[in-house]
């Protein structure tokens, strides 16, 4: 009923920025929450950050200050500005859209973000 698709995902230098989109399509129910995680291979998967419709963020510690995310309802689509990239950060990043009622999430593929010299 929804599909996420993620994109902007890429080799940087650390230091560096990039922008990641997820366009959602399909059933989109408001209220909802939509946000990032990211996960390396043979690690599990960790909050990066989540906006609700209302504008409420939530960060990991790991992240804040450098990230920022936002939403577009217009467009259906969320955003994540990554500035001061550093090595740590290179993983598979998901886009994530969770509605309360009746309560289920939906995931996108995934984009690669390297972080590299």
């Amino acid at each position: 009923q929804v599909q996420l698709v993620e994109s902007g995902g890429g080799l940087v230098q650390p230091g560096g920025s990039l922008r990641l989109s997820c366009a959602a399509s399909g059933s989109i129910f408001r209220p909802n929450t939509m946000g990032w995680y990211r996960q390396d291979p043979g690690k599990q998967r960790e909050l990066v950050a989540t906006i609700r419709s209302s504008g409420l963020t939530n960060y990991a510690d790991s992240v804040k200050g450098r990230f920022t995310i936002s939403r577009d309802d217009a467009k259906n689509t969320v955003y994540l500005q990554m500035n001061s990239l550093k090595p740590e950060d290179t993983a598979v990043y998901y886009c994530n859209y969770r509605k309360p009622t009746p309560p289920y999430e939906y995931w996108g593929q995934g984009t690669q973000v390297t972080v590299s010299s």
